[in-house]
């Protein structure tokens, strides 16, 4: 074997000599056993992970907080003042806090890190001479594999064919301008840069296509080799966790001053020691530390990602969950994302009568009736000839997969495939009876291709296919019930005029008989004409089924539409009327774009719903012109070049099944099936998980106030304090791990998408919130205080009135958790009742927790509780009902007053 081949230097050989080094047949591929027998000499095409932090310092990384520094050192103050019960329980909560944390970040880790086995990889290979696409990962040395634009190259390959191909290879050389590639070898010693007939794994195709045979897979390649693939640590926080970060921060310098207050205070004012007042005010710190809310935040933005993987909406940033649901417009793709990305043949007009297909695109199910709707005559002449001529000028395959018909190769030409199984021809049969000699591939100079057929008795054949203007230029007779007579080029012409006002792609079929010792095919051979019109056919991508009903649904919740496209205007347009984008759709093309200042862009972008001939460049000045009118944008991509668009936009979205490595890696989400429907549910889950933080936040604060308020209020009263450090702890505890958890499972509201979306500069504690939280602060302080008090003058031991006031704080939470469940509307209306079974479940948990804390001995050792009579429950829970019905009423009160002004 050559040396070069043996050093692995496969870029000074020549292509077929590789591909023979390799084992391959270039035209058939490898067979099933040498796939097999090489991924297990090889083993997968896969770099390994990306290192993970360990246990132990994910766990370490739990208590890198300012909320828990003051929490461990009031707790080895209290150590050392010999109070053995507070030490313990303060330890317990930090313990539990990094646990919870520890747990969550992990599995939020392992479903970031398991996005990238959710989002297909595929590769086009020859194997057993078929195309098909099989997973990247797969591939195996000695494969065959197609390339075109928007590629990301699966493995190291020898490169056999290059169509005006150019390729990306920045993550490897540094250059920023893309290599155009050739087939011929280079020198042994060239460097990476300059082997201009490899394809190196991980780059990108921009331009152009090409052929190559796989030569070194995983670890083995040059990306691989320098780790330039190794995956960047997905951080797991976001713009709101750091804004609550901050919050927290500035709360906690406000509690330190409060309790040294406090302390000095109780000091000074009224006699008490030191230590006594140094528990008084390690009691209010604790009390007023939030130290469960970073918990539940993380906890939701999960339980959020998780809600929208399954809707078909994978999250690749978590920040995009937050962004969702405040966008004000979707720009969105019109191929693949509104329509099934499935060209398909629906108008066959030929010679004889217009004809009108059904069904599946690419397959043989569906039918084919004639325009007055009768069902056609399927051994018409005519019609076998139209798709007998589609099915042989045509380089796509079709192939039978889990039911479903799928497409190797250009979906136009699978369209006519499709129309060509559904008149009764078989594609396979057609080739083996009519074996194709040669070819005039297509290209967008000639806007044609023609194939060059013999029937095994002599006689040639050409047909001809293309572009209706290009094809009628070669053609003097049409194909009429079997015979030839002179085209009507006129009534052609006005047929073209109404397909493509219809928003239909035309293309047109010919035929005509070679002279019987033509062995190749050139464009001589086609110039001078002389061919037979056999018939046009009109085909469309049509719109998704669902796709109607999440356009509406996002036009009800005040999020618009535009519809950007690559196509023609009058496709853009047809498509927007069929799924009725807007009243009355207006289209902008690409070269209007580009006559208008960026002023005078941002108005029309306000104004127009299509546009149409737009390329990457046009898409990225969209977003920044809609952007600069106060919108908050999501765009849509699947191409190498939308990947500028798709970082501006506010969320970037790719496709998951169609789009590009490129696109997915420059978006926050992932749409799983290529489907506009999914992006409107994740919309609505984005606005669902903002509420829930929301309400979350709504529910905490007030709970650590109130506990703060009741230790201040006996601290200026002089008296002992309603709650112990160790018994405020246990109620932040069990409400942030119980009570406010249930909250980040609430499903979404009635009417979440039939409200405008959030302005994205609103204010997360607003002027609301604090009412709120006041409001509750004060009654749990009410609450908790009175019976406190009341427990005392009924002649109760301390430890029993402060027993009295933990489960007077826990019950009012817990009815206050009823409440917080809708922030404006009624807590208990038919639809809020409907997902009521997590906070019910929660209250449940936290009652037999409470009553353990009252009764099981060991419980109030180490809570300094004590045991209360029915007279005491009756009292906590009518403070627990009155601070529900409070809630409840002042949420009527400003609905009204929010409705009348």
């Amino acid at each position: 074997m050559n040396r070069d081949f043996d050093e692995g230097r496969v870029w000074s050989m020549a292509g077929a000599a590789v591909a023979d080094g390799l084992g391959v047949d270039r035209h058939r591929g490898l067979t099933a056993s040498e796939v097999a027998q090489r991924q297990a000499q090889y083993g997968p095409n896969a770099l390994p992970p990306a290192p993970r932090r360990s246990a132990w310092r994910r766990f370490a990384a739990q208590f890198q907080n300012l909320l828990i520094y003051i929490l461990l050192v009031a707790g080895a103050v209290t150590l050392l003042l010999g109070h053995l019960v507070d030490t313990g329980v303060i330890l317990a909560v930090v313990l539990i806090n990094a646990l919870i944390g520890f747990v969550q970040e992990g599995r939020a880790e392992d479903a970031l890190a398991g996005i990238r086995d959710m989002l297909p990889r595929t590769a086009r290979v020859l194997r057993e001479g078929h195309r098909r696409d099989v997973p990247a990962h797969d591939l195996v040395p000695g494969d065959i594999v197609w390339l075109s634009a928007g590629d990301r190259v699966p493995a190291d390959l020898r490169l056999l064919e290059a169509r005006n191909l150019r390729m990306d290879e920045a993550a490897l050389t540094g250059e920023s301008v893309p290599a155009e590639k050739q087939t011929g070898a280079v020198a042994a010693e060239a460097t990476v840069a300059d082997r201009l007939d490899m394809g190196h794994s991980g780059t990108l195709v921009t331009h152009g296509q090409g052929v190559g045979v796989v030569t070194a897979i995983g670890v083995a390649t040059e990306i691989g080799r320098i780790s330039a693939l190794v995956g960047r640590e997905a951080t797991l926080t976001t713009p709101l966790m750091r804004q609550m970060a901050r919050f927290a921060t500035l709360v906690s310098w406000v509690i330190l001053g409060l309790a040294a207050m406090a302390f000095a205070f109780g000091v000074g004012v009224h006699g008490r020691s030191g230590g006594e007042m140094f528990l008084a005010a390690v009691g209010l710190a604790v009390a007023a530390i939030p130290e469960g809310l970073p918990a539940i935040m993380t906890i939701a933005l999960a339980i959020g990602v998780k809600r929208m993987a399954a809707r078909r909406a994978i999250i690749r940033r978590l920040p995009a969950v937050e962004a969702l649901g405040s966008v004000t417009l979707v720009c969105t793709d019109k191929t693949g994302t509104l329509t099934r990305n499935e060209m398909t043949v629906e108008r066959a007009l030929l010679p004889d009568g217009e004809f009108i297909l059904s069904g599946e695109a690419y397959g043989a199910d569906g039918e084919v009736r004639a325009a007055d709707g009768a069902l056609a005559d399927l051994t018409a002449p005519c019609l076998i000839e139209l798709a007998r001529a589609a099915a042989l000028c045509n380089d796509a395959e079709v192939s039978a997969e889990n039911g479903r018909s799928r497409l190797a190769g250009d979906p136009t030409e699978g369209a006519l495939l499709g129309f060509a199984l559904k008149v009764g021809i078989d594609p396979a049969f057609e080739q083996e009876a009519f074996p194709r000699i040669d070819v005039i591939p297509f290209d967008s100079q000639h806007k044609f291709m023609a194939s060059l057929h013999h029937d095994h008795a002599s006689h040639r054949f050409i047909y001809l296919k293309g572009a209706p203007e290009r094809v009628l230029e070669f053609c003097s007779q049409e194909r009429r019930s079997g015979e030839d007579h002179p085209i009507e080029r006129a009534r052609w012409l006005q047929q073209m005029d109404e397909a493509a006002a219809g928003g239909w792609r035309l293309l047109a079929v010919a035929g005509r008989i070679a002279d019987a010792g033509l062995d190749g095919l050139a464009f001589s051979d086609v110039d001078p004409g002389g061919f037979s019109l056999l018939g046009m056919l009109a085909i469309s991508d049509p719109p998704r089924d669902e796709a109607a009903e999440a356009i509406r649904r996002c036009r009800e919740a005040g999020v618009g539409i535009r519809m950007i496209t690559g196509d023609h205007a009058a496709t853009a347009l047809a498509i927007a009327r069929r799924l009725d984008l807007a009243p009355d759709p207006r289209a902008i093309t690409g070269s209007e774009i580009e006559a208008l200042s960026a002023e005078a862009l941002a108005r029309v972008a306000a104004e127009a719903s299509v546009f149409a001939r737009t390329s990457p460049e046009h898409k990225l000045r969209l977003v920044e012109a809609l952007q600069s009118r106060g919108h908050v944008v999501a765009m849509t991509g699947d191409g190498v070049n939308d990947a500028p668009a798709l970082r501006q936009a506010d969320v970037g979205i790719a496709m998951g099944c169609k789009g590009t490595e490129a696109a997915r890696d420059a978006a926050e989400m992932v749409l799983a099936d290529d489907n506009f429907a999914s992006i409107s549910a994740a919309i609505e889950e984005g606005r669902t998980v903002y509420d829930n933080l929301r309400k979350a936040i709504v529910f905490i604060l007030p709970t650590n106030g109130g506990e703060a308020l009741v230790i201040l209020a006996a601290i200026i009263a002089g008296l002992e304090l309603p709650i112990t450090p160790a018994q405020v702890l246990w109620v932040n505890m069990i409400t942030a791990v119980t009570l406010a958890l249930a909250l980040a499972f609430e499903p979404a509201e009635e009417r979440v998408m039939a409200r405008p979306p959030r302005a994205a500069d609103a204010a997360l504690i607003d002027g609301f919130l604090v009412w709120r939280v006041a409001l509750v602060s004060l009654l749990l302080l009410a609450g908790s205080f009175g019976l406190y008090l009341a427990e005392l003058a009924r002649g109760s031991g301390v430890e029993v009135a402060r027993t009295v006031a933990v489960n007077a704080l826990v019950v009012g939470e817990a009815a206050y958790l009823l409440s917080a469940r809708r922030l404006f509307g009624p807590s208990f209306s038919r639809d809020a009742i409907r997902g009521l079974g997590p906070a019910l479940a929660a209250i449940a948990a936290v009652m037999v927790a409470q009553l353990a804390f009252s009764y099981l001995p060991l419980m109030q050792r180490v809570f300094a509780s004590g045991a209360i009579d029915g007279t005491s429950w009756l009292r906590i829970l009518a403070v627990g009902a009155l601070t529900l019905a409070v809630v409840e009423a002042e949420k009527h009160v400003l609905g009204r007053k929010r409705a009348q002004g």
